[in-house]
């Protein structure tokens, strides 16, 4: 195994690198399409640098993969689609949590921005898993709502809280708080009194 321990290494492994154009450039926006904001210089359009990150490393491990990416809220999202797409998300999405990071990284070096959030789903895993927990979600807060006793979950990731925090959001008989510091944060769904 390879012992190197520099993320441009890791990327120049994967074929990655500041030089390196291994996917076109999306084409120029639609007429009437909004503007996108002003780039820093020296810095790309990240969406373009999200794709071409995306397209590099899918081209490397299954060229029938497809990529796209799409501007949300809050965030850039990416949909990894193809027969073999749900595979890379890995056990219990850890490759694909793996993958966000990088993405990430390389958002931030190549287009200067830290501040944008990357959301990737491979064959739709993400939206089932979000599916899933809302459903826990409805579930537990009809026997927090009967008991009248808070139900404390399991440790889980920032965006699976989340999930359950904008399901519960509006419920007449609970509501949910995030507890605990780093990876032992959990969320705690309480009867809403009053």
């Amino acid at each position: 195994m390879d012992n190197r321990t520099n993320l441009d290494d890791y990327l120049a492994g994967l074929g990655i690198s500041d030089a390196d154009d291994l996917a076109p450039l999306p084409p120029a926006p639609e007429v009437g399409a909004p503007a996108a904001p002003p780039l820093d210089a020296g810095h790309e359009d990240p969406r373009a640098v999200l794709e071409r990150f995306l397209r590099g490393l899918t081209a490397r491990i299954d060229p029938a993969l497809t990529v796209s990416i799409r501007e949300g809220e809050d965030a850039l999202e990416a949909e990894i689609g193809g027969e073999n797409a749900p595979r890379l998300a890995g056990r219990d999405g850890r490759t694909l949590g793996a993958i966000e990071v990088l993405a990430y990284t390389v958002l931030a070096k190549q287009a200067g921005r830290s501040d944008l959030r990357v959301r990737v789903d491979v064959g739709g895993f993400r939206r089932r898993q979000a599916e899933g927990l809302t459903r826990l979600a409805e579930r537990l807060a009809v026997q927090v709502a009967k008991s009248g006793e808070p139900h404390e979950l399991q440790p889980m990731p920032a965006a699976e809280r989340r999930v359950i925090h904008i399901a519960l959001k509006e419920h007449p008989d609970v509501t949910t708080e995030s507890v605990g510091e780093g990876a032992a944060r959990r969320l705690v769904i309480k009867p809403r009194h009053g």
